[in-house]
Order: structure tokens, then C-alpha cells, then sequence
């Protein structure tokens, strides 16, 4: 059929993950046709997000009580996003406060008299640095309509620890007058790694470097009961290529990928054979070092990629490298 045919000269690449909103890097990078050659973007979810009100409503009052802000007195001095989740929650406080709030009619009163004297930059964060841990949750953050625009930085360092350490300089310069810096406001999920928080606090730094970071969880994940039933039928529909690739972004949703796969023992947990994978028409691509490792500690499996980046060109290019060289 030639709907086979014309998919035949594509690559699959199906990425273990939610779909980013309002657009996602990883659609907008792998479906760019280049040398002679294209990837076909697949998602499949594999986590279930909820947003989680109680933290909401923290960052909510925040916003309009404009305790986020360089003034004297201001609860935090700017603000930490390094997942695209807690971008969309920002977002959706963003959008919601773009109207009179759905609150009492006074206070909509006082929104609009505030907006008429020219009080009403919302969300209030102008003159406030705003950290990110790469290029896609930059793009996202980019993508919130608002006037002025957010002031974005460490989009170029990739990782939480480079990250944190960018901050250190950063951050200390953009409050160079003041001795105790003011906390920054870290959005989270329910499962995050700890290094930004233990890095900036840490007790050997001099007290006028420290800074104290607040987490703050604004939504909880689990795997999607659906998840390994969809996996399956996506793998089905793309056994006719002659090549196509897994991107994996966390441990969780591995064994479930794995058991789909056919690869586990299910006396032994771990893979039959090592690096074999549908006589290597698949292969795998990990976003980081610590899916890898949990792979390869959890399972005994040695992905093909680990990409050098946590970006979709860090994983475009591990995957044409690896290419390249197999070639």
C-alpha cells in the first residue's frame, strides 16, 4: 500500500511522554526534514498529571497580592521552573488572571481600578527573574501570552545542577545590594530530584550567596492505567518500519515498556538478552542518566542513546549520531 510505502521512509520516534501545551519542542525539532532524512514524532503517555489545588491556591494569592516582586518586603525575589507540568500550571493562574477573578464583585472592582492607573501588569513579575533548566521549558514559558513579557534565564544550561550554579551568580548579582537575598519560588511535581534546592542552600556557602529556595507542589503524577495497552498498539502500527526508536524520559512507565516490548524475564526481572530488541529494528534513547542507570541497575538493560542534552536537540542528535556511526 502506498501509505506504507511513504511511511516506510520516515523513522518513527516514539516518545514516552504527555504532549506539552501549547506546543511541544520535541514535534516542533523532530519534524524537521534534514539531510535527506525525517523522524515521525509519536506520543505516548505515559503519566497521568493532576494539577494540585492546594498548591495553587498558594501561588494564586501570591500573584495577586504581587508578593513576587524585586520590592523591599516582597515574599519571594523570583521564581524556578524545570518541568513543562509546572509551566502549564503557571499558565493556567496566568490565563485565569486575566479577568476579574472569580471572586466578589469588590474585588473585581479593585482589579479594574488597579488596571486603570496603570497597576495591573499581571502576574505581577516584570522586574523578577524568572530560571528554567532548558530550551523547551523556556519555549513554554515564552508562549504565555502577557504584557510586558517574563524575564527568562538558564535556558542554555540543560541540567538542574548547572542550573542551580548559573543561579548562584546570576541571582547574586541581581541582588547585589542586598546582604540576605531574597527566596525564590520553586513550582515542583510530587517526584522531583532535590539538587537546585541543595545546591543553593547549602550551609557551606557564605550567607551572602546562600539562597533560600521554597519548593512548592503544584501537581502529582502516576503511570496512566492505559499506558501499556497503548504502547502495544502504537508498536503494531509502526513493525512495518525498518527502523524506529523509544525515547524514554523517566523510570517511571520502564518495566511496563519493557513487558511490551517482550524483553523481560518474568522469573528474573531483568532483560532476556541485553541490547536485543526486535533484532534491533528498535532502538532506545534515554533523556538523561538517571533513566539510563535505572535501566541498567533495574533491569540490566543498556540503551542504545543517553542524550548528552536534556532538550529535543540533545535527543535529535544523539539518535543521527548513533546513526552515523552504525552506518
Amino acid at each position: 500500500m502506498s501509505g506504507n510505502d511513504s511511511r516506510s521512509k520516515t523513522t518513527p520516534v516514539l516518545l514516552l511522554k504527555t504532549k506539552s501545551t501549547p506546543n511541544d519542542g520535541y514535534q516542533e525539532q523532530l519534524s524537521l526534514h534534514k539531510n535527506g532524512s525525517s523522524f515521525q514524532p509519536i506520543f505516548v503517555p505515559v503519566l497521568e498529571h493532576q494539577f494540585l489545588e492546594d498548591g495553587l491556591i498558594v501561588v494564586r494569592n501570591l500573584l495577586r497580592n504581587k508578593e513576587i516582586r524585586k520590592s523591599a518586603g516582597s515574599k519571594y525575589g523570583g521564581m524556578i521552573f524545570t518541568s513543562q507540568r509546572a509551566v502549564e500550571a503557571f499558565a493556567k493562574l496566568v490565563e485565569e488572571g486575566k479577568g476579574a477573578y472569580s471572586q466578589s464583585p469588590l474585588q473585581a472592582l479593585r482589579i479594574l481600578i488597579r488596571r486603570s492607573i496603570g497597576d495591573g501588569d499581571w502576574p505581577h513579575l516584570q522586574d523578577v527573574p524568572i530560571y528554567t533548566v532548558g530550551p523547551a521549558t523556556s519555549r513554554a514559558l515564552k508562549s504565555i501570552p502577557q504584557s510586558p513579557p517574563l524575564q527568562i534565564f538558564g535556558a542554555e544550561t540543560g541540567n538542574g545542577a548547572a542550573l542551580a550554579h548559573y543561579m548562584l551568580n546570576h541571582y547574586g548579582k541581581w541582588y547585589r545590594d542586598q546582604e540576605i537575598k531574597p527566596p525564590l519560588l520553586f513550582l515542583v511535581g510530587e517526584q522531583r530530584r532535590d539538587i537546585i534546592p541543595k545546591t543553593l542552600m547549602d550551609p557551606e556557602l557564605n550567607t551572602n550567596r546562600r539562597i533560600q529556595v521554597d519548593e512548592l507542589v503544584v501537581y502529582g503524577t502516576g503511570v496512566m492505567e492505559s499506558f501499556e495497552q497503548d504502547f502495544t498498539q502504537v508498536l503494531q502500527e509502526t513493525d512495518t518500519n525498518q527502523t524506529r526508536w523509544l525515547v524514554v524520559f523517566s523510570p517511571t512507565g520502564c518495566e511496563a515498556m519493557l513487558r511490551a516490548l517482550n524483553m523481560l524475564d518474568f522469573e528474573t526481572g531483568r532483560v532476556k538478552t541485553p541490547n536485543a530488541v526486535d533484532g534491533r529494528a528498535t532502538y532506545i534513547a534515554t533523556i538523561g542518566p538517571t533513566t539510563r542507570d535505572f535501566l541498567k541497575n533495574s533491569f540490566g538493560f543498556e540503551p542504545d542513546v543517553c542524550a548528552e542534552k536534556p532538550s529535543p536537540e540533545g535527543v535529535e542528535d544523539g539518535i543521527r549520531n548513533f546513526a552515523k556511526y552504525e552506518r
